[in-house]
């Protein structure tokens, strides 16, 4: 394990996954989920190189079919210190011969958890190292604390959007894919109150989101914006009576579903040329703020 901190911020990151496990405030309370294995286990995966599931659980490349799990390979695999001080660690995942079995391709997957101040950030950098374009996704899957450790019940814990979100929510079906956008989402001036009832079924799940950042937590005390800039998709997930939150930025989504084209039609992929890098952020800063805020 790998801890970086300053004075107002802490984390402590695996290298198996390059996950985030522990995030804490100055006086050393947990802002993550405590990974009940009776709900999840699951801290804060990297999602690399799909988001989601995969219809029939494979995906065509030409006339070659590969298999891959759900969020893709890289949350299950080691990743090596590149790397560290105080503040910041970087790790990278590479392609092997057990890789290029289920994702035929050369890359390099590069992790960077950095804090400044009450911030921190992750930023997933991707580089094609192969000679032919390579297809990749990447996605974050953070799940906080719910309550936060600050005194406030579940029930008066509420995520509020940057923007309007006039679009509608898309339908989670058979498979974990995405059916139709027939939802509309519970918003009320930008506020999403959270509740077990929204997670009855699964995920709430934006294609297409306006906001590049929200704020969680309840409506008076400390908080924690998330922001991602980089990431036009937006899912959010719990489980009924679990105490975690997922607030989920996507740069790529599950297959639709029915979805029978190649991996370069999957929603949300982005086609690397060789030699190629491309950079995906997301920070999530400590507000410590007490006022109310609506």
């Amino acid at each position: 394990m790998f801890t970086i901190a300053t004075d107002q911020l802490s984390a402590i990151i695996n290298p198996l996954g390059a996950e985030l496990t522990h995030l804490r405030d100055p006086a050393g309370r947990e802002l993550m989920t405590d990974a009940d294995p009776a709900f999840w286990t699951g801290h804060a995966p990297i999602l690399f190189p799909i988001v989601g599931a995969l219809n029939g659980g494979t995906y065509r490349l030409g006339d070659q079919h590969y298999a891959l799990p759900q969020h893709g390979l890289a949350r299950k695999l080691p990743f090596e210190l590149v790397s560290q001080d105080a503040a910041s660690v970087t790790l990278r995942l590479t392609d092997t011969k057990a890789t290029r079995q289920a994702y035929p391709f050369a890359f390099a997957l590069d992790v960077t958890h950095a804090i400044a101040g009450a911030t921190l950030t992750t930023t997933v950098t991707v580089t094609n190292r192969g000679d032919a374009d390579m297809p990749a996704s990447i996605g974050f899957h953070p799940a906080f604390a719910w309550p936060l450790p600050y005194g406030h019940a579940r029930a008066d814990h509420r995520i509020v959007f940057e923007r309007d979100e006039p679009g509608r929510l898309s339908r989670i079906v058979a498979g974990g894919l995405i059916g139709p956008a027939d939802r509309d989402a519970p918003i009320e001036a930008r506020t999403l109150a959270l509740n077990d009832d929204l997670f009855a079924v699964d995920a709430l799940v934006w294609e297409s989101i306006e906001s590049q950042s929200v704020r969680y937590g309840a409506a008076k005390g400390p908080q924690l914006r998330i922001d991602f800039p980089d990431t036009p998709m937006l899912g959010i997930w719990s489980r009924p009576g679990a105490a975690f939150v997922c607030v989920e930025p996507w740069h790529g989504i599950a297959d639709p579903e029915g979805f029978t084209g190649e991996i370069w039609d999957k929603p949300g992929m982005m086609r690397l040329a060789p030699g190629e890098t491309r950079a995906v952020a997301m920070a999530v800063t400590l507000e410590q703020d007490s006022s109310p805020r609506t």
